[in-house]
């Protein structure tokens, strides 16, 4: 794996973590009054879309390993060009149905990678 997109799957993989851990533990009633959190799950979950972009184009097969990594971009494109159109509910079910998905699947091809010996980034705490 090139060192480029081995950094992007980190960035990915740290984005996620960081927007499950200032979640874990709010309901939907809390993240939806909390502006300041909403802008910043909103900032992340820009990153993750713009470095799976980012992979898509430097190597497609390893995008292909990541489920969804299509609307992932998507949803990043609509998170920066269509702002007044999310709901923020539907961003909070995204953060409970699907980032827990994707955090374990970027964090096995970054483990898998470190396996190998080709890497020296590495997720924090593996799954």
């Amino acid at each position: 794996m090139e060192p480029k997109c081995l950094k992007w799957l980190d960035d990915v993989w740290q984005a996620a973590e960081l927007i499950q851990q200032v979640t874990n533990g709010i309901t939907e009633a809390g993240y939806l009054r909390d502006r300041f959190l909403r802008c910043g799950v909103e900032r992340n979950f820009e990153i993750i879309g713009e470095a799976l972009n980012r992979i898509r184009k430097a190597d497609p097969t390893l995008a292909a390993q990541i489920p969804d990594s299509d609307k992932i971009v998507a949803f990043r494109n609509l998170v920066i060009h269509g702002y007044d159109m999310i709901r923020d509910s539907d961003v909070w079910r995204i953060i409970q149905s699907n980032l827990p998905s994707l955090t374990q699947v970027v964090a096995g091809l970054i483990d898998e990678e470190r396996r190998q010996g080709e890497s020296p980034l590495t997720p924090k705490a593996s799954p």
